[in-house]
């Protein structure tokens, strides 16, 4: 059977169960759950001491209404390092190489900022759409040309990222054959 050079990015499967599934569901089992005691053991303890200071750094650069997307950037933190991390064991897939996955975080993720944006400051929001100073005759043409350009954004930079994400197994592919 032949193989193409793009087919080690299809997304495995056995027995028709996509192993996508099992790769994402994975990480979380290794996480301590909570207890009810007083004191933790030294593995919660710590996994505490590195949220706390790891949270910390990330809101660092933040005014105070910018915290509370303190949960969030966290989560999302926290499991694509556990998915990238599992990548590194061998005979293991990386979710994070799928364009799906990828599409699946930056659509929501930039819906939401554009939601906010337009809730929260509609004026600032609405003055991306075009340059000051662009003469009258443009002005209809430009904010169609952002508009989609906006649009766009989103669907790019999930591709790119797949896309350097992927570069180095198949250029190594290439080299190998």
């Amino acid at each position: 059977m032949a193989l193409g050079f793009f087919d080690q990015f299809l997304s495995p499967t056995h027995l028709g169960i996509p192993l996508i599934l099992i790769a994402m569901v994975f990480p979380w089992i290794l996480y301590p759950s909570p207890s009810n005691r007083w004191l933790n053991n030294r593995l919660v303890t710590l996994q505490g001491q590195f949220f706390n200071r790891f949270t910390q750094q990330l809101l660092l650069p933040l005014n105070q209404g910018g915290h509370k997307w303190a949960l969030i950037l966290m989560s999302l933190m926290v499991f694509l390092l556990s998915m990238n991390m599992l990548g590194l064991l061998p005979y293991t897939f990386t979710p994070t190489t799928q364009l799906s996955l990828n599409m699946g975080f930056a659509v929501p993720f930039w819906l939401a900022t554009v939601i906010i944006g337009m809730r929260n400051q509609p004026t600032a929001a609405l003055g991306h759409l075009l340059p000051e100073g662009t003469p009258v005759l443009l002005i209809p043409v430009l904010i169609i040309i952002e508009t989609i350009s906006f649009v766009i954004r989103p669907i790019a930079l999930g591709v790119r990222l797949t896309a350097n994400l992927t570069a180095g197994h198949l250029l190594i592919q290439l080299i190998a054959t």
